[in-house]
């Protein structure tokens, strides 16, 4: 039974708030003040709950955060609504701030990372970490982890067809091949293998995971392939193995399996897990749709899918959505274009921990093009595909339930 106080309601529907994102902030500031917070789930969109303190109602109200205050028996009264067990309504506690890290290269360009952007709108403190950090060890420091877009198979996200004499894309090479050789690596390869490596011992220590863009395929590609050479001569001065189909080992990968690589260095493009040459929709009706999970009995999913729509914009990236025909049977698929057959959000366990993946690039910049300028958040404060991001974030807080049978 909460306690008796008044509390500062903060709400997540569509007409209640007017800085979805910048929310997820305040909740994330009381947790470093050591002041739990209710997740109330599906209860107006996913919205807070926190016991009232002076610090925390300035907060909203300096960052744009729309808030009420409410007496102990309104509290009760919302509460026992949420335990109906005809409501599919639950209240998650959100105990301490989890410590956040991003994976994500020194000197990254503008058009790199949403969840960096999110971050820094939200007012959420984070770390950048490289595979120089990851490979000393820095992992089990963190509670969640965020992979940037990244290219985990050594083949610098098959840019060299078309980028190859660009200032930026040299830079990147040469940035890799540094890394690589400082840590023992002759090829960047093997260094992103084990990379890759390290990060699946933190996700089965209990890290939480979450990848977007081509950050997701390229990580299971660079697991499956870990007894082979996939990269063609212009990635790593030799060629790719003649086998090298053949020797991909789908058991070693988090979401995918049977998926077909592409061997064509000119294509911009890992494998046919990856749905964007299979899409033809028109920008004005591309959607996605956000599964709805029993609040009481699927926690987890649920947590990870508050949202003030079920609706949300659909956008482009490397790697946009996930053709269902490679998914393993044990993947949650959490958000879905049915009409095009792809997933779009999808969830899964590994040992402890866990990992989400979720395709494209930026939730509001529809085909994001290399160069183009950052998105500007402070348009966009109501973001559903970006709060799906923000969602996660506040994931590692929560006191998990134990599921009920």
């Amino acid at each position: 039974m909460p306690t008796l106080a008044a509390r500062i309601l903060i709400p997540m529907d569509a007409t209640g708030q007017k800085q979805h994102l910048k929310a997820y902030g305040v909740a994330f500031a009381s947790l470093r003040m050591d002041v739990s917070v209710d997740w109330l789930l599906n209860y107006r969109g996913g919205s807070f709950a926190i016991v009232q303190n002076d610090r925390l109602e300035r907060l909203c109200k300096l960052r744009g955060v729309s808030y009420d205050i409410i007496t102990d028996a309104q509290y009760l009264a919302i509460v026992d609504n949420i335990a109906d067990p005809n409501s599919n309504e639950d209240i998650i506690k959100l105990e301490k701030a989890p410590k956040i890290a991003v994976y994500t290269p020194p000197g990254k360009h503008p058009w790199d990372d949403a969840v960096t952007l999110v971050l820094e709108y939200a007012e959420i403190p984070f770390d950048k970490l490289y595979d120089d950090e990851v490979l000393a060890q820095k992992l089990p420091e963190y509670d969640w982890l965020h992979l940037h877009h990244e290219d985990f198979t050594g083949q610098y996200g098959k840019f060299w067809g078309a980028y190859r004499y660009a200032s930026w894309y040299q830079e990147d090479v040469k940035l890799s091949e540094g890394i690589a050789k400082r840590n023992g690596y002759q090829k960047v390869s093997k260094l992103k293998l084990s990379v890759s490596k390290k990060i699946r011992e933190f996700v089965a220590g209990g890290g939480y995971l979450f990848a977007m863009c081509s950050a997701t395929d390229s990580y299971d590609i660079a697991l499956a392939a870990m007894n082979t050479d996939i990269c063609e001569v212009p990635f790593d001065g030799d060629g790719m193995a003649p086998n090298a189909q053949q020797a991909l080992d789908y058991s070693q990968c988090f979401a995918f399996k049977d998926f077909t690589l592409s061997q064509n260095p000119m294509e911009y493009e890992y494998s046919n897990i990856d749905n964007t040459n299979f899409r033809k929709p028109a920008m004005e009706v591309d959607y996605f749709t956000l599964f709805s999970f029993s609040a009481k009995y699927d926690p987890v999913p649920t947590m990870l899918c508050q949202n003030h729509t079920e609706i949300v914009k659909g956008f482009w990236g490397q790697t946009t959505s996930f053709r269902k025909e490679v998914l393993k049977t044990n993947v949650l698929v959490m958000g879905e274009n049915k009409s095009l057959n792809e997933a779009k959000y999808i969830h899964g366990e590994y040992g402890k921990g866990t990992w989400t993946f979720y395709g494209g690039h930026d939730p509001e910049d529809y085909r994001h093009l290399v160069g183009n300028p950052h998105t500007e958040l402070s348009l966009h404060p109501t973001s559903p595909g970006y709060r799906l991001i923000l969602n996660n974030v506040l994931f590692p807080a929560a006191k998990k339930k134990p599921r009920k049978t």
